[in-house]
């Protein structure tokens, strides 16, 4: 059988941001980024002290479910990134769908953001991982933005609920979380994971194949229109994987994969400002996925959806919450997969 040539300088390439991205990582994490300042195990530790530890679990965005399809490039892509993804053709596709918080078994109606998660599996062994929200904009630009606001938000042992006081303080204090408030008020949930929108929030860094480095975020546009959650819905604690599962049951799902394209002084380091809305979009395919299944047995189980993790043509920008997430998403891993191998050794102990 006849095969492509390897790149070595590609795969060299795609070694040194892996190793790039893995160090800047690390080095979060033990906080020599920010030294004397909050650190991945910090915001861990918090999530857990608000919320309790619920071993096996993502400390955050804890429930979901497993999904599984493909990528249908049309070659649009490769205009601004020579990311093998964005050739044409298709690429196998894993992900995730969950809510935001901590708890597995909240209501789906509780909170009222979406998220996406994917792994692009490429043929030469590289992947891209991306973890998306359902809002263009994130409340906070910076990891100690985001640790004060869990500690604003941890419920009062009297009510289970944040105390709004404080939630109010770290508002005032924060402006910057304005522009997501006004999104989330503006834009009532939706009413299935099939027609949300979700959005990469953070910028990247694409280069093409003649070197030309421009800085883009991307999105997912559901091709079933939306629909805003109704109040029998708000009723039924599963009815977004409920939902999920009738509608794959009917025939495939469909995404567009849309990239956005920044101008020079589109900011990079600031998930919480949106960039204007005549920047170029570039539609580079279609996001097809097939089948679903509980994440206690689906294929994303295992996965830690770092978005750091991208193949040659794609690098992170100098947003500082990309290298906070990495961290974060490693310090959860970790927990979270000593707790299931614990169980499986009592569990095997106690067989006879």
């Amino acid at each position: 059988m006849n095969r492509a040539p390897i790149c070595v300088p590609c795969r060299l390439a795609a070694i040194a941001a892996i190793v790039a991205g893995a160090a800047a990582a690390f080095a979060w994490t033990a906080g020599w980024l920010t030294p004397h300042r909050v650190t991945a195990p910090h915001i861990i530790n918090t999530f857990e002290t608000n919320y309790g530890v619920h071993p096996g679990f993502r400390r955050n965005h804890a429930k979901g479910l497993c999904v599984e399809g493909w990528f249908e490039s049309n070659g649009n892509g490769a205009s601004v990134s020579r990311a093998a993804v964005f050739a044409p053709g298709r690429t196998p596709v894993i992900g995730r769908f969950a809510i935001p918080g901590s708890n597995p078994s909240a209501p789906d109606a509780s909170v009222p953001v979406r998220s996406m998660a994917l792994v692009f599996q490429l043929q030469d062994g590289e992947q891209w991982r991306t973890g998306m929200n359902s809002t263009p904009v994130f409340a906070v630009q910076t990891p100690l933005q985001f640790f004060r606001q869990l500690v604003a938000s941890r419920p009062d042992p009297a009510t289970g609920k944040p105390d709004p006081a404080k939630l109010d303080a770290f508002y005032r204090a924060n402006p910057e979380t304005l522009p997501f408030r006004q999104w989330v008020k503006a834009h009532p949930p939706s009413s299935s994971f099939a027609n949300t929108g979700f959005y990469s929030i953070n910028a990247f860094i694409a280069t093409d194949a003649n070197g030309r480095r421009q800085a883009i975020r991307w999105q997912t546009v559901p091709e079933t229109p939306y629909a805003p959650q109704t109040p029998e819905q708000k009723t039924q604690p599963d009815f977004l994987s409920n939902d999920l599962d009738a509608r794959l049951a009917q025939g495939p799902l469909r995404w567009h994969l849309v990239i956005t394209v920044a101008q020079p002084g589109d900011p990079t380091d600031d998930a919480t400002a949106a960039w204007p809305a005549d920047r170029t979009q570039i539609d580079a395919g279609t996001l097809v996925l097939q089948s679903a299944s509980p994440q206690s047995e689906g294929v994303c189980r295992d996965v830690n959806f770092d978005p750091t993790i991208l193949p040659a043509g794609l690098a992170p920008s100098d947003d500082p919450l990309l290298a906070a997430r990495s961290a974060a998403y490693a310090v959860s891993f970790n927990r979270r997969t000593r707790e299931v191998a614990k169980l499986a050794q009592s569990q095997g102990e106690t067989q006879p």
